[in-house]
């Protein structure tokens, strides 16, 4: 790829764990930045854990709903390239099929999207410090891509101390933290401590909290503007990140 390609703008999607909701957050903001008008495209470096789709053949939920939130413009290899059957972190899943993860393949994944899209929403595997290969975890491509992070965490007991870890995390590998998002992953998940978990996070982390997003029991993936007043292509191009590979 040429050095003298535009760099893309976008944001680098972590969890402060699994199942808080990356994937359904990623798959809303990319629909409404692509409503408004803008190109984006969704890039998940690997994912595991996959079911029988009718044909019996394995299909990702991840990767559907990231397809579905860009129109299905991009294939599917292209928007995760690398895929394993196991529900576990990818090296390990990758030696569960006797594979091991294709670190080549990590960046050519995310160079086949420059040029292509004006907005890239990358999102990462469980945590920061989650292994992505043998090698490498979540954290280590963060920084070498230099996208802003967005961090999603579970609305909730307990997500204080996971989301200022993750946050400590992110600031020791001088990584730019565009904000914070608090997902309720589950109905009625929030309870007391949801109600006051914006305002402690906000303030022992000084990063802003640019959305709380109650459960929706819809499959549907509607833009998240319908309980976020944040634009989100905004903060992305804002957020420019400097990969130019």
């Amino acid at each position: 790829m040429s050095s003298t390609t535009s760099p893309m703008s976008g944001l680098f999607i972590v969890g402060t764990d699994t199942d808080v909701g990356k994937t359904y957050l990623t798959a809303r903001i990319a629909r409404q930045i692509l409503e408004e008008g803008t190109s984006v495209g969704v890039y998940k470096p690997a994912c595991s854990g996959s079911e029988p789709g009718e044909d019996q053949n394995p299909i990702w939920r991840d990767v559907e709903t990231l397809s579905e939130a860009v129109n299905h413009q991009f294939p599917r290899e292209k928007i995760c390239p690398q895929r394993f059957r196991a529900p576990l972190a990818p090296p390990v899943a990758a030696r569960m099929e006797n594979r091991e993860i294709d670190e080549d393949l990590l960046v050519q994944g995310i160079q086949w999207w420059q040029g292509r899209v004006d907005v890239l929403l990358i999102e990462g595997i469980g945590g920061l410090l989650c292994p992505v290969s043998d090698q490498k975890t979540v954290c280590d491509l963060a920084e070498e891509w230099k996208f802003p992070l967005l961090i999603v965490a579970r609305l909730g007991l307990g997500t204080i101390n996971h989301t200022l870890l993750t946050v400590e995390v992110a600031k020791n590998r001088g990584l730019d933290v565009a904000g914070i998002v608090l997902n309720e992953s589950q109905p009625q998940q929030g309870g007391l401590a949801g109600k006051s978990n914006a305002e402690e996070i906000e303030r022992r982390c000084h990063v802003p909290i640019l959305a709380v997003v109650p459960y929706r029991d819809s499959t549907g993936l509607r833009p998240l503007a319908e309980t976020s007043t944040i634009n989100w292509g905004g903060v992305a191009r804002k957020a420019r990140n400097v990969y130019n590979k």
